[in-house]
């Protein structure tokens, strides 16, 4: 188990990112206390370069970043205290879960006897034990999404950083992983997350940063806005086994204001998305539509909410 934790997690002191002429984030001066805190912005925001700069992944054009009070710059003793959850998919496809997340602490050092304990617990962790000898390219996006969660949380390191970390998960799995993230900040540990669904942000954590174009536009409660929120109506995508069945299911829940079918699921506007996610989640633990397999909501909703929020 990790140390004690400084008071601040993280520290960006004046820091900016450019790719050529192009801006990742700018003159960033923020300091991120301990607990879990939420990351919020759009495409583009600059969300994945900021997560790329807290792991070391990336060094900053100008200024410095500090995590656990280890300057980034120091990548062997920053790994110690880091799991990484990118939102993109890179790992050998021919090897199996169980496969992949061992050569990972393998490579980090850790015994061949050590490393297979750890690898068990991960993958009790994020309930992935019965798909564990399969081979990672035959996973549904939802099981990759749980795979690399596995790996990042496997060396128990004092912070995560979970870029997306429920894209693609079906209802069930999102629940658990809310859960797990819960259960890590009680255990002393620190978590940053990003998410498209704002109301799953709120059931993790109030503790929020607003990015857009590169710049931290607030920090403070995720409830300040929620109102914010539901003013917009709110995209879902939704894949299931009886994806008619469900959606003649949507048509009687008086918050789901359009459906149409869409690439073998329904996409579903609703101006209430967490009456709307609570539902499907019973729908989905109850079997009666069968499996949902895959739950996504589009880029579009949090544009909408920071365009309001830039003018106001």
């Amino acid at each position: 188990m990790m140390g004690e934790l400084p008071e601040q997690t993280i520290v960006f002191d004046n820091v900016s990112k450019f790719y050529g002429e192009i801006l990742g984030v700018n003159r960033v001066n923020l300091t991120i206390p301990l607990g879990i805190t939420s990351l919020v912005g759009p495409n583009g925001a600059g969300k994945t370069t900021l997560m790329n700069l807290m792991t070391g992944l990336l060094r900053p054009s100008r200024g410095e970043v500090t995590v656990i009070g280890v300057p980034t710059d120091q990548p062997e003793e920053l790994f110690r205290k880091v799991g990484y959850c990118s939102q993109f998919d890179s790992f050998p496809r021919s090897m199996t879960g169980r496969e992949f997340i061992n050569a990972f602490l393998m490579v980090s050092g850790f015994p061949r006897n050590r490393a297979d304990d750890l690898t068990e617990l991960a993958l009790e962790r994020v309930d992935l034990v019965p798909a564990a000898d399969r081979k990672i390219g035959a996973y549904s996006k939802g099981m990759r999404q749980r795979v690399k969660m596995a790996q990042a949380l496997a060396h128990d390191p004092a912070l995560l950083i979970l870029d997306e970390p429920l894209a693609g998960m079906d209802p069930i799995a999102r629940r658990k992983t809310i859960k797990m993230i819960k259960e890590w900040g009680r255990a002393g540990k620190s978590v940053i997350v990003s998410s498209h669904i704002l109301h799953e942000i709120e059931s993790m954590t109030s503790n929020i940063l607003l990015i857009n174009q590169g710049r931290i536009l607030a920090e403070g409660n995720v409830h300040q806005i929620r109102d914010l929120i539901d003013e917009h109506p709110h995209t879902v995508f939704v894949r299931a086994d009886k994806t008619r069945e469900l959606a003649r299911e949507f048509l009687t829940d008086a918050q789901v204001l359009s459906l149409k079918f869409e690439d073998g699921g329904v996409v579903v506007q609703t101006g209430r998305p967490d009456v709307f996610y609570a539902r499907l989640t019973e729908l989905a633990a109850s079997g009666e539509l069968g499996a949902i397999h895959e739950v996504t909501s589009p880029d579009d909703n949090l544009a909408a909410v920071f365009q309001y929020l830039v003018k106001a």
